[in-house]
């Protein structure tokens, strides 16, 4: 009759048992057979059936309660089974068979507490995952005529959320990508990285260069922020093989072309937005197999033993290989592996390929030292020409 009873508590659910559950009814259960020989061995008197409170403890460890009820009904069975086989009967002996019951119910009451907060936290991890993915949208495998895949690796192993972004769009004007960071962490982070990436969604597609969405990306930061916060930010534009790199503060890209790596320092440094920053454009020509990694300063700063992450050394062996999926997926790997699985910023990375040339968009206007010209191209502000 017990034992269908504490069938009946432990498949109520009707779901199969997690590793967790396993875990802790099968340490309860082991602690339990040794200490029933341990006691069996001692002969007749009874003196560790006191011990077998400890089952039902070790099993709200890792088990759900109503487990723990099945891990503390064992051992009440089995304390009650030996103080009667014990001699002599005494009131100690059943004090301890009591005191069992008692420790099963104050764990059972333990495992259902922990329960309800590991669900919360999974709920919330679940929750800021959502929220990521609304500020994140996914990207690739395919924009215009890039190969392009991006990668968020959280500092936080709880929860997948902070202040880095990167976005990916075709437009009139050729592929444009965004990766950017902003200052601290948290939900303010987010809230500005989303405010951001909104701007940035449309006037990509209505400007027609890369200094006028800077000036609007910069307004609608300093729009949001108080003096000290602000965002560094790269952004890249692909237009018939012309390749054109605005960096506000934010860390080189990286070119990998035929095993070298090349470093794409601006022509003169400029703040991060929210500085008003007037950023001149670098423009590379590129080759059908070139690959660009753009990052934030996450892989940059990530250390082990006070050296830095090689990611100049290691980018070409890393990233030139496969799909451009494979190549994120390799580094973050040998990142983690660097730093033995403890990052201390979170990372947004973007590596795009150019596979040939496509069908091109207007000519910039600091490629021809003119303005552009057509309805579509005037900015509101009247952009100029850097």
């Amino acid at each position: 009759m017990l034992v269908r009873v504490l069938e009946r508590l432990l498949w109520s659910t009707r779901r199969p048992l997690t590793p967790g559950t396993r875990a802790g009814v099968g340490a309860a259960v082991v602690l339990l057979i040794l200490l029933s020989l341990i006691e069996y061995a001692d002969g007749p008197e009874s003196h560790y059936i006191g011990l077998m409170a400890t089952a039902p403890f070790l099993a709200a460890a890792f088990a759900p309660w109503r487990s723990v009820l099945v891990a503390g009904g064992l051992a009440t069975a089995a304390g009650l089974a030996f103080a009667i086989w014990s001699r002599p009967h005494g009131g100690a002996t059943m004090l301890n068979v009591i005191g069992i019951a008692l420790a099963t119910g104050l764990a059972a009451a333990a495992a259902a507490v922990r329960q309800r907060q590991a669900e919360r936290i999974a709920e919330l991890s679940h929750l800021a995952t959502i929220a990521q993915q609304a500020v994140l949208r996914p990207l690739g495998p395919i924009v215009g005529g890039l190969s392009v895949a991006g990668r968020y690796i959280s500092a936080t192993a709880a929860a997948d959320i902070g202040g880095d972004l990167y976005e990916a769009v075709e437009t009139a004007y050729g592929v444009r990508i965004i990766v950017g960071d902003v200052r601290g962490k948290g939900l303010d982070a987010v809230r500005l990285a989303s405010i951001v990436l909104g701007s940035y969604r449309h006037v990509a597609f209505d400007r027609a260069d890369l200094p006028a969405i800077v000036r609007d990306l910069d307004r609608a930061v300093a729009r949001s922020v108080s003096e000290e916060d602000f965002v560094t930010a790269v952004l890249v534009e692909e237009r018939g093989g012309t390749l054109t790199v605005v960096n506000c503060g934010h860390p080189a890209p990286l070119l990998l072309r035929r095993g070298a790596v090349i470093t794409l320092e601006p022509p003169s440094p400029a703040p991060p937005l929210g500085f008003m920053p007037s950023a001149k454009p670098r423009v590379e020509r590129l080759e059908p197999g070139d690959r660009l990694l753009i990052f934030t300063d996450g892989l940059a700063e990530a250390r082990r033993d006070g050296d830095f992450f090689p990611i100049g050394e290691r980018a070409w062996r890393l990233l030139g290989h496969g799909k451009v999926g494979d190549g994120l997926a390799s580094i973050e790997a040998a990142l983690i592996e660097w730093v033995h699985g403890r990052l201390d910023d979170d990372i947004a990375l973007v590596l795009m390929e150019y596979t040939g040339p496509q069908a091109s968009g207007p000519t910039p206007s600091w490629e021809t030292g003119n303005a552009p010209s057509g309805p579509s191209a005037a900015s509101p502000e009247g952009a100029t020409t850097p």
